[in-house]
């Protein structure tokens, strides 16, 4: 057996070769593609929203979302390789049976709707950039996300999504494509001229929800116990503390690469969105395809072909991450056996959630609800969602017994506690503004 010397310098050696260029943007995983996930078809919908209701006024939110987004995926991702388990496993560690199986079963509800809308936007969006019918275009991505998730190994499966995240160049690409006066935006960015108004206070929540989802950080937390299964040279953090440097480092990096992306991109739209559809005289918009649409007669063809191939490029991101999460939690909630790099016949129920979520999200395009109105309730309840989680988590990774000598450091519980007070301010202001038409 090696001396503690040796296996010291081979520890130093590792966190050297982690540290290069190369490598640190080859370790890039689970924050990369969590914060792709985090601006898909519906989100971009939101964005956009904010972009062409608000103009340059909506861009302070980015800034501000940041350091509170990233803290949350960090947490999120420092449970499960601490623990080599997910968010929902921890809980029921941590929390009665019956509160995990509501914040399961409200997960679950949310993700689906939040499916149907994602495939009915890549179908719109889709069918504006070839003139042909949407519905054979749904299907098919439906089919794909299921296929792919069902028949590919994680460890191949991985790449796919992390090629899947180039999507989001198209919305740097529509930004190059228009002339903006990028002193105003600086300082729109800093000192907005926002005005207090209900429709305002509803966009910022909006855009506060659409953010910081549940199913971003049920995700993020299982892909990083997938990483670990698929490492045989690793393990969970709780007996295996010498990898902790080097494995919280990578975290720290991958995921505040991952959501600086899903920042910056989102910055994008709305700024794009300003610019454009809000300084032509603005329109309202209630999906992603119709800003899309909006675009083409005020910035171009090739903006516009940009913005529609974003949305399809992201949602064949998102609704996998949507249905992964839901399962992932619903899985782990009910003591199944799960994980992509499981075959379909020794993780069937995890897998019949996956391919159940996705047929049912289809189902909700083709039924007689109207899927904005859908999409608005499940804004609602991911809002409702994102609070008792965040507070869980919160709890979970100030838990010695549960996290070992890996409990968050203080400031960034202190962050994290920011972050979910953030949360709960918006969740409460979503809800009241959600019943007051009910209330009178």
């Amino acid at each position: 057996m090696d001396s503690p010397v040796a296996q010291g310098a081979r520890r130093k050696a590792r966190l050297r070769r982690s540290a290069r260029p190369a490598v640190r943007f080859e370790r890039l995983g689970p924050g990369l593609i969590t914060g792709a996930a985090d601006d898909d078809p519906s989100g971009i919908a939101a964005y956009s929203q904010a972009g062409a209701g608000f103009g340059l006024d909506m861009l302070w939110t980015m800034p501000v979302l940041y350091p509170l987004m990233s803290t949350m995926q960090m947490l999120s991702a420092r449970i499960g390789r601490v623990t080599g388990k997910g968010l929902a496993a921890n809980m029921k560690r941590a929390f009665p049976q019956w509160a995990v199986a509501i914040l399961v079963s409200l997960l679950l509800i949310a993700n689906i709707i939040n499916i149907g809308a994602d495939l009915a936007a890549m179908g719109a969006s889709a069918a504006l950039v070839t003139g042909l019918n949407e519905h054979p275009f749904t299907l098919f991505f439906a089919g794909a996300s299921i296929a792919l998730q069902l028949l590919v190994p994680y460890h191949r499966y991985v790449h796919f999504l992390k090629f899947l995240t180039l999507a989001l160049f198209a919305y740097v690409g529509v930004v190059l494509t228009v002339r903006i006066d990028w002193g105003e935006v600086a300082l729109r960015t800093i000192a907005p001229h926002l005005a207090v108004t209900r429709d305002a206070a509803t966009t910022v929540v909006a855009v506060f929800g659409t953010t910081i989802s549940p199913y971003l950080l049920f995700w993020q937390a299982s892909q990083e116990v997938e990483d670990d299964r698929g490492d045989p040279s690793t393990g969970p953090l709780i007996r295996h503390h010498s990898e902790a440097p080097r494995q919280l480092a990578r975290i720290r990096w991958d995921t505040l690469v991952g959501m600086g992306f899903a920042n910056l991109t989102a910055f994008f739209i709305i700024l794009s969105t300003a610019v454009t559809i809000h300084d032509a005289g603005g329109v309202e918009l209630r999906t992603s395809a119709e800003a899309a649409e909006a675009l083409r007669p005020i910035a171009g063809e090739f903006a516009f072909a940009l913005f529609s191939l974003g949305i399809v490029g992201t949602g064949l991101l998102a609704v996998p991450v949507l249905a992964g999460s839901a399962a992932y939690a619903v899985s782990e909630a009910l003591g199944w056996k799960w994980g992509l790099e499981y075959d379909v016949r020794h993780a069937r129920g995890f897998y019949s959630i996956i391919a159940a979520a996705v047929c049912v999200g289809l189902a909700v395009d083709y039924s007689s609800l109207d899927p904005i109105r859908a999409l608005f309730w499940s804004a609602v309840l991911n809002g409702l969602v994102s609070v008792p989680l965040m507070i869980a988590m919160m709890l979970i990774v100030s838990r010695r017994k549960i996290m070992g000598p890996f409990i968050a450091s203080g400031g960034l519980r202190s962050l994290g506690w920011i972050a979910t007070a953030t949360m709960t301010a918006a969740a409460v202001a979503m809800l009241v503004m959600s019943l007051s038409p009910f209330l009178g």
